[in-house]
């Protein structure tokens, strides 16, 4: 019962935070896209640092990390420049030339995972400001709507409810696993009753807020689905690699960062790359 109270807990807060920060305007928004990528960096460092043997310098790939988040904001709500990325390229051209100094007997590997960070964590979720900041022509501009940043967290939110739901219902007559390999939990049934959740979440939206047709937000919620169970299977292999349950504790009752925002880290791509097909 403890541990449920804390799950719940930690979900309530988790939520409210993640709805508030979106909510909260477009300073709050940068600021909670700019916590998650760093927090998340961070772990992945200290992980690849614990059990690859690499010596990634955490805080400076922490900060790569900030340093791109903030400038791609920048770029959405200021006129596009060069500049907003060079407190990117500083830390980038740090990295390099800092393995010169530290004599470490494997340089390749910290340059790897360092850069490996970037391209998996940071990248991925700062793509997620281009689905809040979308150009008006009557304006002229680009406007700060939460919408579909959180219609992504929602689909999410819904794929793995239904997904769960269905999988303890109807895993037991229909037991075939969708990748066992990786995670033998995961069923066919489950995700295919994930992916019906997310149409009925399309439809809720649609008539919520209705800035997209409805065969989009049907197919905006099936991408984000898809993609964000193979995001959840992508950390998965990572920590069977590593050989660890959680990838952190930070989230009492759901593990670290990247157990929470693993799904989000493809279902955000894939959904700025849908929309800009279907837009």
């Amino acid at each position: 019962m403890n541990n449920m109270l804390i799950r719940a807990l930690t979900g309530v807060l988790y939520i409210a935070l993640l709805v508030g920060g979106m909510l909260g305007g477009s300073i709050t928004f940068a600021l909670l896209v700019a916590a998650i990528a760093a927090l998340s960096v961070w772990e992945f460092t200290g992980l690849i640092n614990r059990h690859v043997g690499a010596s990634v310098n955490q805080l400076i790939a922490t900060a790569c990390s900030l340093a791109f988040v903030f400038a791609l904001w920048q770029c959405c709500t200021l006129a596009p420049s060069y500049q907003f990325f060079l407190p990117f390229v500083g830390t980038v051209l740090y990295l390099l030339i800092s393995e010169l100094y530290r004599r470490d007997t494997n340089p390749l590997k910290n340059w790897a995972f360092a850069f490996a960070a970037q391209l998996y964590i940071t990248l991925p979720l700062s793509l997620i400001f281009f689905l809040a900041y979308r150009y008006d022509a009557l304006s002229n501009s680009l406007p700060y709507s939460w919408v579909l940043p959180l219609s992504v967290f929602i689909f999410l939110w819904t794929s793995d409810t239904g997904a769960y739901l269905c999988g303890s219902l109807l895993g037991r007559r229909f037991p075939a696993r969708l990748f066992e390999r990786i995670s033998p939990k995961k069923s066919w049934v489950g995700s295919i009753g994930g992916g019906l959740l997310c149409l009925l979440a399309g439809v809720v939206l649609w008539w919520a807020f209705p800035i997209l047709l409805l065969w989009q937000w049907l197919g905006l919620g099936l991408v984000v689905c898809v993609f964000g169970t193979w995001g959840d299977l992508v950390e998965s292999l990572f920590k069977r690699q590593l050989g660890i349950k959680d990838s952190g504790r930070i989230l009492p009752g759901h593990g670290g960062m990247l157990d929470r925002f693993d799904s989000a880290l493809l279902a955000i791509p894939a959904a700025v790359f849908y929309l800009q097909l279907v837009g």
